[in-house]
């Protein structure tokens, strides 16, 4: 299929920008992580050992593993091409492995492939797994991009004053460094909670008792087995006791601290976009780019509003996810079965997100003579500053006094707060440190 045939923009126009993720989210990653679980839970059951399997040496593990190491797009098809007889997914993978087994001389053994399970057994662990690596390798590496550029404007505008807007409305100055902090530690604050939001998976047959197991062995301790393999072999959490499926509360736990990421990211995006909007950045020109079909002087901040778009798509695909997975009818219904596919869909609309506000920031020329004219052209927002003061020396109804000086219709200059001061009955000394108060130098600490 050419990228121009896709029916999704992530797997067509933003292709070159998602398809890390189709290692771990594709119909042919779901597949070779069902067979690396069914091969993994096979040489596990060796390991107990199961008295049928004491005698697969560890020579012919190592060939087992190589199945899932070496998979390809040939053994995907052929997978899929099983699955068109049995109509069934998993089972699919168990026959392909079978006739693996046949391959490597251990059909005695091949029986027990799937020994005990249900599907979902392989699809409650393989998904989330699926997850973990992509969380790990792509999504945090590609976030993490993002927070050290945004660290480095932080350096580079620590002392730059900027004339702050609450309510639209111009409030007491800050500064722009500061401003671009608040977003780095929100940003890191969310991706260390989201890190420690265990992963887990589900491990234990048709109602998840080890019901199977228990029956044709039941002087095996089955919970620490499922316990150990989960935790240890797949590094992930084991939940118990559980339906059939996975009850999915961690899960929904990930999608909404992707969800809140998201939504830092999108306040950022809005922040840059107004800040463009007030001249207070201008930004670099690519030669031979065009921002405008009819206005050729425009350059537009379209790489913060495409972020904001696709954090729209990510965050209403997050949303669903989180509501819908932890639902399911007695000990399981198929409705989880359908929307698990789509979980890389939200991950790649936020990757497609994070890269977009990453080239907005590199864009960004400071225009710091148009924020310094701002903070010049609004002396009234040192008026908090007299009041705090004239309040700290007893002055009465010092607020007041500064409400009728600053809500007049005449503009408030360093001439006319100068007059105000002068005219206050409070010591020289005090006279002096409010008029070295100016909107450059008031901006906290």
């Amino acid at each position: 299929m050419h990228p121009l045939e896709a029916i999704s923009p992530i797997d067509g126009r933003y292709r070159s920008k998602t398809e890390l993720l189709a290692d771990y989210f594709s119909e042919q990653a779901l597949i070779n992580y069902r067979v690396k679980v069914e091969v993994e839970y096979f040489i596990a059951l060796c390991k107990v050992p199961l008295p049928q399997l004491k005698a697969i040496g560890e020579g012919k593990l190592m060939e087992l593993r190589k199945i899932y190491k070496d998979f390809s797009q040939a053994d995907a098809i052929k997978i899929k091409d099983i699955e068109k007889v049995t109509n069934h997914d998993v089972k699919a993978v168990e026959y392909f492995l079978k006739e693996r087994f046949d391959h490597l001389g251990l059909s005695e053994y091949k029986e027990f492939i799937h020994f005990g399970l249900t599907s979902q057994d392989i699809n409650n662990t393989a998904v989330p797994l699926s997850l973990k690596d992509a969380v790990t390798e792509v999504y945090f590496p590609q976030l993490e991009k993002l927070v050290k550029k945004l660290d480095d404007l932080r350096l580079a505008w620590e002392n730059i004053p900027m004339l702050a807007h609450t309510h639209g409305q111009p409030a007491s100055p800050t500064r722009l460094g500061k401003e671009i902090q608040v977003f780095m530690v929100r940003l890191k604050e969310q991706i260390e909670r989201l890190q420690y939001t265990p992963i887990a998976a589900k491990f234990g047959g048709a109602t998840g008792n080890y019901n199977a197991h228990h029956v044709a062995y039941p002087e095996i301790d089955w919970l620490a087995f499922g316990r150990g393999f989960v935790e240890h072999t797949l590094a992930l959490k084991h939940s118990f006791p559980t339906t059939q499926i996975e009850h999915y509360d961690h899960l929904a736990g990930i999608f909404d601290g992707m969800k809140r990421i998201n939504t830092i990211v999108k306040d950022l995006d809005r922040d840059m976009w107004s800040y463009i909007s007030m001249n207070y950045f201008k930004q670099k020109i690519k030669e031979g780019e065009v921002g405008s079909s009819t206005m050729p002087h425009k350059v537009n901040p379209i790489d913060f509003e495409n972020s904001e778009g696709n954090i729209g798509i990510a965050n209403a695909i997050f949303n669903h996810l989180s509501n819908k997975l932890p639902v399911s009818r007695l000990q399981r219904d198929l409705t989880d079965s359908t929307v698990l596919r789509n979980i890389g869909v939200p991950l790649a609309h936020s990757l497609i997100a994070f890269q977009a506000t990453l080239k907005g920031l590199n864009k960004l020329v400071l225009n710091e003579p148009k924020m310094l004219a701002d903070l010049e052209n609004n002396w009234a927002v040192v008026a908090e500053a007299i009041q705090t003061i004239l309040r700290r020396e007893a002055y009465p109804h010092p607020y007041e006094a500064l409400k009728e000086l600053t809500r007049t219709n005449t503009q408030i200059t360093a001439e006319s707060i100068g007059r105000f001061i002068d005219g206050l009955k409070v010591s020289d000394a005090v006279k002096a440190e409010l008029k070295a108060i100016n909107p450059q130098n008031y901006t906290g600490i």
